[in-house]
């Protein structure tokens, strides 16, 4: 039992490592980016849903690193149950791909999803981005119809990546607009919060790009009350809303948000 505990740790450590190394490097050619370098960690997922099997009816959050090292997430969102299924270095399109993996076996209430960052740094275009989260959305309704809300995290400002601040912006504000066609679909903005005077707040440890936990403090100000309100949603996690209008809470993120940045 102790051995198996080590192996476990130093996997554990080797996997954060990586969506390091991979979220860091360099803007490489997408054509370069194979979804199958991070079959360790979908494997690792499969290993935890197997030790521990998640549960139904918590919040699923789905991305990038900046999910994967919100390692408060539990406690920030606590008492909603919520489910980490976040890798590090991943493009929007590498979480379509291994959709049937990350997102359908769970029976989430809804899902939070972050990403889009890395794919823009990579060299893709805005249009690239939204058009294979659009893919992610389908994916969605073919497997839970409308009975799933997705919430968007907007596409966060960081100090490494601040000359992509037009693009990023481009790519929220195309999901707001479809968001605005989609009673399944909500943009959550923390950009706002994130920055001072148009510049990133000193939120980010040394690679000027994953946060702090005060950059997490500054989301859970923005996003835990999106579950809260959700979460008083007269809504069963086996069927749709119900009703086809968007819950009133719809710009409560966007009000927050911007108070808290004056």
């Amino acid at each position: 039992m102790k051995t198996s505990k080590i192996v476990l740790g130093l996997s554990l450590v080797v996997l954060g490592t990586a969506s390091i190394a991979l979220a860091q490097v360099g803007p490489t050619p997408p054509e370069a980016l194979s979804p199958e370098r991070f079959a360790p960690e979908i494997t690792h997922f499969a290993d935890l849903d197997a030790a521990t099997p998640p549960p139904t009816c918590a919040y699923l959050f789905v991305g990038s690193s900046s999910i994967r090292f919100w390692t408060s997430l539990s406690q920030d969102m606590a008492p909603y149950q919520v489910i980490n299924r976040g890798f590090g270095g991943a493009h929007v399109s590498d979480i379509d791909y291994y959709f049937d993996k990350v997102v359908a076996p769970y029976k989430a209430r809804a899902i939070f999803f972050y990403a889009g960052d890395n794919d823009l740094w990579a060299g893709k275009t805005p249009d690239q981005v939204v058009s294979d989260f659009n893919r992610f959305m389908t994916l969605k309704s073919q497997k839970f119809g409308d009975a799933v809300p997705v919430y968007f995290i907007a596409i966060k400002p960081s100090k490494q990546r601040i000359s992509q601040l037009p693009l990023q912006d481009q790519v929220n504000q195309a999901v707001q607009a479809l968001a605005e066609t989609r009673k399944d679909l909500h943009l959550v903005d923390i950009v706002p919060v994130m920055l001072e005077a148009g510049v990133p707040k000193d939120i980010f440890v040394a690679d000027g790009l994953h946060m702090t936990p005060e950059g997490y403090g500054l989301w859970t100000g923005v996003i835990r009350p999106v579950v809260e309100s959700d979460a008083k949603e007269n809504r069963s996690c086996e069927a749709g809303p119900a009703t086809g209008k968007k819950p009133k809470f719809e710009w409560f993120w966007r009000k927050k948000s911007l108070d808290q940045n004056r």
